[in-house]
C-alpha cells in the first residue's frame, strides 16, 4: 500500500499494484533523462503543461525506481497501465506534488 505521507503513489502496471516514489536519486535521474538543469525547471515543465507522453513515462519510471521496482523503459513501454493514459497522468501529477509537499501542509 502506498503511504502518501512518505510521498508514495500507487499505480497498477501490468496487473500489479506498484508503489512510486520520487527519491533524490530518482529526481536526479529524471532531470538527466529530460534534460532539465534544476528541480524548479522540472516542476515548471509539468505544471505548465509542457510535457510529452515520453516525459510522463520518464516520470513514472523514475517513481518506480524510487519505489524499488527494477523495471526498465522497455518494460514500461509494453506494460498495460490500469486506467490508461489518464490514470498515468494523474499518478504522475500526484507523485510530483507529494515529492514537494511537506506532510500536513497540503
Amino acid at each position: 500500500m502506498a503511504n502518501p505521507w512518505a510521498g508514495e503513489v500507487a499505480l497498477v502496471i501490468g496487473g500489479e499494484r506498484r508503489v512510486l516514489k520520487l527519491t533524490l536519486g530518482a529526481l536526479a535521474e529524471l532531470e538527466e533523462r529530460l534534460g532539465e538543469d534544476t528541480l524548479v525547471a522540472l516542476v515548471e515543465r509539468f505544471e505548465g503543461g509542457r510535457f510529452s507522453s515520453r516525459d510522463l513515462m520518464a516520470l513514472i519510471l523514475a517513481g518506480l525506481r524510487g519505489g524499488g521496482a527494477e523495471l526498465g523503459p522497455e518494460d514500461l513501454m509494453r506494460a498495460e497501465i490500469e486506467g490508461g493514459p489518464l490514470a498515468a497522468a494523474r499518478a504522475a501529477a500526484e507523485l510530483l506534488a507529494r515529492a514537494f509537499t511537506v506532510p500536513g501542509q497540503a
